[in-house]
């Protein structure tokens, strides 16, 4: 694994990106995004992913240039055309909007179609609670996951997020629907590592923990088993219906990528609502409470959502971030 300064792995995605014909803006916006995103350990959605955005641009299914527009409002809530833009780059002009929204209204929200893959989920949950909002987020995907009791592909994993400013560290739940995302599986099998838990199924229908084994089959496990299944088909029905979007199925009509995504940002402004001395005192004290179980594991540690990100973003910021060797030379050669 080689270790890569924070500022010498955004300077190589923001030469692609505006080598691909993505203004100045664009290029600075995305490539924090996708560093960020590495520097915080979630290298399944960044530098890792890198090379499959360049893919995508290739054949079309991102527009550089392209920019949301607005297609309907109603009070406190937009619905948006992303217009196959970065993904990144329009989740976070789309969050930054429901945040201005909830300053007015208390509540804002933005549901977007036509969009692209978001990368990192939890980055617009930090971005609501950077700004003392309460974020929840979520995005449909193509068909990668069997509804609870089938074989085949009908539903998605379809990452949420919710998150609670902190002065002392936000909390922050990114997860998919599926026990692990195809990136998190991705990202293990370049480690040459089973998962934790088990994550799906092999060819003979067996339960397994080896990624590799999972890849063959796609058969991947809802979290909760039918209540995750359950979870997946309504967070995609909602985006769906707000954003007039693709669902997964239409989704997956579109062929074997995934584009055209439908999904749902919102902010609520916790400062305003609840007081931030009330809710600094409500999270610290929860958070307080819950780190202060006794750890099944001797030694062991209870972390809070999103504490393992800001302990791995400073150890990145002092030592580089890793990256495997052949992925870093793949994105240095285009």
């Amino acid at each position: 694994m080689l270790r890569v300064k924070f500022e010498d792995m955004k300077t190589e995605f923001k030469r692609v990106l505006l080598k691909k014909g993505f203004s100045e803006e664009k290029a600075e916006s995305a490539s924090q995004l996708f560093t960020e995103t590495s520097c915080d350990g979630v290298y399944s959605h960044g530098v890792n992913r890198f090379p499959r955005i360049f893919e995508y641009i290739e054949k079309g299914y991102i527009d550089p240039v392209a920019e949301p527009n607005v297609v309907a409002n109603m009070g406190a809530f937009e619905r948006w055309n992303g217009n196959l833009g970065l993904g990144n780059i329009t989740a976070k002009k789309a969050m930054d909007r429901a945040i201005e929204l909830a300053k007015q209204y208390g509540i804002g929200a933005v549901a977007i179609q036509n969009t692209n893959h978001w990368l990192r989920g939890g980055t617009y949950g930090w971005q609501a609670a950077e700004a003392g909002c309460i974020g929840i987020c979520w995005t449909n995907t193509q068909p990668n996951m069997p509804a609870w009791g089938a074989s085949e592909r009908r539903i998605g994993n379809n990452p949420i997020i919710f998150s609670v400013p902190r002065k002392d560290g936000h909390i922050v739940a990114d997860v998919a629907v599926a026990q692990f995302s195809y990136g998190q599986m991705e990202a293990a099998k370049l480690r040459g590592e089973k998962l934790p838990v088990p994550g799906g199924y092999d060819l003979a229908g067996n339960i397994t923990n080896d990624p590799v084994e999972i890849e063959k089959t796609w058969r991947v496990l809802p979290i909760g088993f039918w209540k995750g299944s359950g979870l997946s088909i309504l967070l995609d029905l909602i985006a769906a219906v707000l954003s007039g979007g693709n669902s997964c199925e239409e989704v997956g009509k579109l062929g074997g990528d995934e584009f055209a995504l439908s999904q749902v940002l919102i902010a609520i402004d916790a400062e305003r609502i609840a007081g931030t001395e009330a809710m600094e005192n409500i999270v610290n004290s929860t958070i307080d409470y819950i780190k202060g179980s006794d750890p099944v594991e001797k030694d062991g540690t209870i972390f809070y959502p999103g504490e393992l990100e800001k302990i791995k973003r400073n150890e990145n910021l002092q030592l580089g971030i890793p990256v495997h060797e052949e992925v870093w030379n793949k994105i240095k050669s285009m």
